[in-house]
């Protein structure tokens, strides 16, 4: 699955904008020498709802000025707008709203000036029903060989609409917690690249998933498991079928 990974409040995997230098009123510390657009706190904004995080709060784009002295300039007027199709955007506030579907992510651009800087975003479904796909799985552990201490990925899959008309829900944050096992150092979730995390992004497939990694010495009994909750939120509400219970058994290996 391809990672989009994201810190809590998320998330993630999206680099901050920095616009290009604009040398116009050099030398004043209130002409403005760059811009930089923060990364906004969801890859996605739901179709005919406003772009909101996890908690359901309504994002609004953070846009930083700086000085040639490399400080940063406040009270500073910013536009927003969008060249692209799927969203509107409030220019004053850069509130987002999703009115319809794109293949692509949609631009979003932060005007200061003759500076501009720019946010992509996603356009999703709405999340109805989250579901366990690869939820259970079984780790043969080693205690020589760490490379064999890794789980496959435990996974779910986030659905819009009901069966068999529903559809996939792409760029969607989903969060990871292990719940229960034996030893608080036992497992660690991992991303594709072996880092600690605990969010991820929906992929086209409306997948999202973490491996675990396990740290045997920490092991209570030859024959152990590792339950991990994986929820999806809207509006700041658990998605139908949230938490997903994905459970790992782990054993020696033979």
């Amino acid at each position: 699955m391809k990672l989009r990974s994201v810190s809590i409040g998320f998330a993630l995997s999206w680099f901050a904008a920095l616009a290009c230098t604009d040398l116009s009123g050099t030398g004043s510390s209130t002409s403005v020498l760059s811009i930089q657009f923060d990364s906004l706190a969801a890859p996605s904004v739901v179709v005919g709802d406003t772009l909101r995080d996890t908690t359901g709060a309504v994002i609004i784009p953070v846009v930083h000025a700086f000085n040639f002295d490399g400080d940063e300039i406040t009270s500073i007027p910013v536009r927003f707008q969008s060249p692209d199709s799927g969203v509107v955007v409030d220019s004053i506030t850069g509130i987002i709203v999703g009115d319809s579907l794109r293949s692509t992510p949609a631009r979003i651009v932060a005007t200061v000036g003759t500076l501009q800087a720019i946010q992509r975003l996603d356009l999703t479904l709405r999340p109805d029903l989250a579901a366990g796909l690869h939820d259970r799985d079984s780790l043969s552990y080693s205690l020589l060989d760490t490379t064999l201490n890794v789980s496959p990925q435990l996974t779910i899959k986030l659905t819009h609409g009901v069966a068999p008309d529903d559809s996939v829900v792409k760029s969607y944050i989903v969060s990871f917690a292990i719940v229960s096992q034996s030893n608080p150092q036992l497992g660690t979730l991992i991303n594709d690249a072996g880092k600690p995390s605990i969010v991820d992004t929906t992929d086209t497939n409306g997948v999202a998933g973490r491996s675990i990694r396990l740290h045997p010495l920490f092991i209570t009994a030859p024959d152990d498991s590792i339950i991990v909750n994986a929820t999806a939120r809207y509006r700041g509400s658990e998605v139908s079928g949230s938490p997903v219970r994905l459970v790992l058994k782990v054993k020696p290996r033979s």
